[in-house]
């Protein structure tokens, strides 16, 4: 077995389980690849100063079993730029704070370890949106696991936002940006808009308006399979467009095509974890003291 390990920090509270992390790979005899800037963060903490490195998605593609991420959802989301469409699934080990995708706490690191080794898990596959503009604004990163959000960016006042499926028109959102959220996006920024929670595998995506100015507009949930074409104008000439956590600056004559990647990111979850635990577990959900 071999592992890739990513992360992007490592917050000092964090640094014996990372050690326990590695000490229990050493105890296996489990080879790794840790990505080339999370060895700096290891080296100038002192820990696992002797790994070998990977930087880039063709490091990952057919020469690792599993890709470790360390750190919090965001952490996760970068992490699915790095495995592409390779299939390589990913554990997420949650040294951030909610933790709703990285949900393998830090003290159960030898446990999932131990999972990996025997297989004791199952594969959740998630589907990705990718995101399709004359100008190739992601370049080969045009995907997201979470959503796309186009937002104002250089003005106060509203943008509009034009939106179209399959080439007919829904409708035109007055407010400060619109998202596109995946399944399991729908947990994340749409949530925080007044999305709804969408199960994963129900092959949907939500379109959520952000702070609309119309107290009809509500967000609406399609079929995976559609295209999303949006267009946007407002007062500023300049507008921001993200795919999880990146984003760039897009003109007005930018349009953007949106829809279901032909390629999907593999989960790991552990036996004992389900969507609806997480939900229950790190959203609070339904959580009610006349249920216990």
């Amino acid at each position: 077995m071999k592992l890739a390990i990513f992360g992007r920090t490592l917050p000092k509270q964090f640094e014996p389980f990372i050690k326990q992390l590695f000490k229990v790979l050493n105890a296996y005899q489990i080879e790794r690849v840790v990505h080339k800037k999370f060895q700096k963060v290891l080296e100038e903490k002192g820990i696992a100063s002797d790994n070998p490195t990977f930087s880039s998605p063709d490091d990952v593609r057919g020469n690792v079993d599993y890709l470790l991420s360390i750190g919090g959802d965001g952490s996760l989301l970068e992490s699915a730029t790095l495995v592409g469409d390779s299939g390589v699934p990913i554990l997420g080990i949650n040294t951030g704070r909610l933790g709703f995708l990285s949900s393998v706490a830090e003290s159960d690191i030898e446990m999932a370890v131990t999972a990996l080794m025997n297989k004791q898990y199952s594969l959740d596959k998630r589907t990705l949106l990718s995101l399709e503009t004359e100008e190739k604004l992601f370049g080969d990163t045009n995907f997201a696991l979470n959503e796309l959000t186009v937002h104002k960016k250089d003005s106060s006042s509203m943008i509009t936002v034009h939106a179209y499926i399959n080439d007919e028109f829904l409708n035109s959102y007055w407010a400060d940006g619109l998202i596109v959220a995946t399944p399991t996006g729908s947990t994340g920024y749409s949530l925080s808009c007044g999305g709804p929670i969408v199960s994963p595998g129900s092959e949907n995506l939500i379109i959520t308006p952000v702070a609309p100015h119309n107290l009809n507009v509500r967000p609406f949930v399609v079929s995976d399979d559609c295209a999303i074409k949006l267009k946007v104008e407002g007062r500023g000439e300049n507008f921001l467009a993200t795919l999880d956590s990146r984003s760039v600056t897009i003109e007005s004559s930018t349009e953007l095509i949106v829809q279901k990647s032909p390629f999907s990111i593999n989960l790991i979850r552990l036996s004992n974890e389900s969507f609806l635990s997480t939900l229950r577990n790190k959203l609070m959900w339904g959580m009610d003291k006349r249920n216990y």
